[in-house]
């Protein structure tokens, strides 16, 4: 087997963590999402599951990958059997591939963005723009530009490619969002965009709440990397002395405001120039605002800036993704490091580009495809570390964990009965309108109880076998 690489220091593997997390689904998922659904409704259950479900299930997937110290297939197969650890290790690969096909798609729009802002070539006819270059063979042409440039810093490795990079592209990210919400506070009709965004809408949850969890549940787990395995694969190039609570903590904190930032520069922006954020869809980051950019003095500077530090965020979350299926190939089968980045890269660039001709089938992958998986793939991770591994889990946890400790038992006792109702809830109400069935809150409450129970008699049925 291929020597593993390690993360030269702590800070390099937060920094890296930070940036996958605040990648495209927090500056082009999220603000479109949050305007979609409510607003300020969509962000409240957005925080509440980021901070109810996202930190403690992040945990759980660092607690896995540190203990395992291999990527999804490795780790899972040495820690609950080769059966059942192959089968979910290969599950969260095909979800880190599934999304990186359709995230690439969207990094070589951004791309295709950044390179013309300086023109404006797209504001006199932004959705004109957008719908010729969105799908089709330029589309393609992009992707594949962008995945090449993935590909290039993961082929250097995780210290000398990843940390690297990682350590300029967040920095610089923060500051152009910190720069960019500043500007936009000073543009005329902002204030609605504030209040819509964060003025709380009590009437419109109690209405749509269950419209809402849905979307909220799946950005929460999309915007931090959770349920794919790829910050397993992150933190299994850890050593002992890290932190993994206090880490975990930083990441999510970080993550979360980078979101909230960048939706104070978007929803704030589009109000003040008229434009319902809520329309557009995946297209309204790129059409919404280039009506905006183009009817502002220096549009052409906010524009280049503004997608620049949109591309540099979606960079830093495609080495993540990319690095769980080469990192696999490495452990796994011994294949070297270039090589397997070539060949994972063979593979996303066909994937990719399939996506890339058919609009339908990108709006599936990147829409529900993505948040079924990522929900499956948490509720996999609970499984094991609160049900299977509950005591090696506690014991991991508490490694130099210092003052966090203490924490130990009432976070494993969360993983394993609380969250996967969570889970289940959330799910079942993103399945039920998929197949036309129609279930109250209670119902809802029944099929997340039950299905924990009896997923949970299943595990343990199928551990004294």
């Amino acid at each position: 087997m291929a020597t593993r690489d390690t993360w030269v220091s702590n800070v390099g593997f937060v920094l890296a963590a930070v940036g996958s997390a605040a990648g495209l689904g927090n500056i082009w998922r999220f603000p479109w999402l949050t305007a979609g659904n409510g607003g300020s409704a969509f962000l409240l259950v957005y925080l509440l599951i980021v901070v109810g479900v996202g930190v403690p299930g992040l945990l759980a997937e660092f607690v896995l990958g540190r203990r395992g110290r291999q990527t999804p297939i490795g780790a899972l197969s040495d820690q609950i059997g080769s059966r059942w650890g192959s089968a979910l290790g290969a599950f969260n690969v095909a979800t880190t591939l599934v999304i990186l096909s359709f995230y690439s798609v969207v990094g070589g729009w951004i791309l295709r963005y950044t390179l013309v802002s300086p023109t404006g070539a797209y504001f006199s006819q932004p959705q004109q723009y957008f719908g010729e270059m969105s799908y089709g063979l330029a589309a393609v042409g992009f992707h594949l530009l962008f995945l090449a440039i993935v590909a290039g810093i993961v082929f250097f490795g995780v210290s000398r490619g990843i940390e690297r990079v990682s350590k300029v592209m967040l920095p610089a990210v923060v500051v152009l969002l910190v720069g960019l919400a500043a500007w936009t506070a000073t543009q005329p009709g902002a204030a609605a965009g504030y209040e819509f965004y964060l003025g709380f809408d009590a009437d419109y949850l109690a209405a749509n709440f269950a419209s809402v969890i849905g979307p909220a549940a799946g950005q929460a787990l999309f915007t931090l990397s959770v349920g794919a395995g790829s910050m397993l694969t992150y933190a299994s190039y850890l050593d002992e002395e890290a932190s993994l609570p206090r880490d975990t903590i930083v990441i999510a904190v970080s993550n979360t405001f980078i979101g909230v930032l960048a939706g104070l520069v978007v929803i704030p922006l589009l109000f003040s120039q008229g434009i319902d954020p809520g329309q557009g869809g995946p297209g309204a980051l790129f059409v919404a605002l280039a009506t905006a950019f183009g009817s502002l003095p220096g549009g052409t500077v906010v524009a280049t800036a503004f997608f620049a530090t949109v591309l540099m965020a979606a960079i830093t979350s495609g080495i993540n993704l990319l690095e769980t299926p080469v990192a696999t190939l490495v452990d796994e089968f011994g294949v070297p490091r270039r090589r397997a980045t070539l060949a994972v890269s063979l593979l996303l660039a066909v994937t990719g580009s399939g996506l890339a001709l058919a609009s339908s089938a990108f709006r599936f992958a990147s829409g529900t495809l993505a948040d079924l998986m990522l929900t499956l793939g948490l509720f996999g991770f609970l499984a094991i570390v609160g049900w299977v591994l509950r005591a090696e889990s506690v014991t991991e946890f508490r490694a130099g964990a210092g003052r966090y400790a203490v924490l130990a038992e009432s976070w494993v006792l969360t993983v394993g009965w609380l969250l996967p109702v969570v889970v289940l809830f959330s799910l079942a109400s993103s399945v039920a309108p998929l197949v036309g069935v129609s279930l109250g809150l209670g119902a809802r409450v029944a099929v997340a109880v039950v299905g924990t129970l009896a997923s949970r008699l299943a595990v343990r049925l199928a551990a004294t076998r």
